[in-house]
């Protein structure tokens, strides 16, 4: 299992007239956990693409728990639970307000594209290389 946490705080210009974080800023948050959990495998998004391969988001999900508000420091817990297999990556995520209170959870999958042909295509090798430590038991 892959698991990284990433902190988040709350600005301004994303609250909505409630003083709530506004609930689609939240796809934001997510995708800045995905990108430190593929930190933690050895790669950026951009070392990724300069590979060849993209990864658009194919599936979105959320279930709203609490309210986070202007300021709030938010943990984003970001887990890759299973190893993945075949042509999708699903990230797994758990928001947290400083008190430790779960804000919200989601999830959020990926496919794989060859950049050339724009075509989905199975996970690289290189990249089920960089996973298989966290899911070896």
């Amino acid at each position: 299992m892959i698991k990284a946490e990433t902190k988040i705080r709350v600005r301004y210009g994303e609250t909505d007239q409630m003083g709530y974080a506004y609930y689609g800023v939240y796809a934001q948050y997510y995708e800045v956990g995905r990108v430190e959990t593929m930190r933690l495998l050895g790669f950026s998004y951009k070392e990724v693409e300069a590979r060849g391969i993209l990864m658009p988001v194919v599936d979105y999900t959320i279930n709203y728990k609490k309210p986070a508000f202007y300021d709030d420091e938010i943990t984003v817990v970001t887990t890759i639970s299973e190893m993945p297999k075949g042509v999708k990556l699903p990230f797994e995520y758990a928001c947290y307000n400083a008190q430790g209170e779960l804000l919200n959870t989601g999830k959020v999958t990926l496919v794989y594209l060859q950049k050339s042909t724009n075509k989905v295509t199975s996970i690289p090798s290189w990249l089920e290389d960089a996973l298989k430590p966290f899911f070896a038991k």
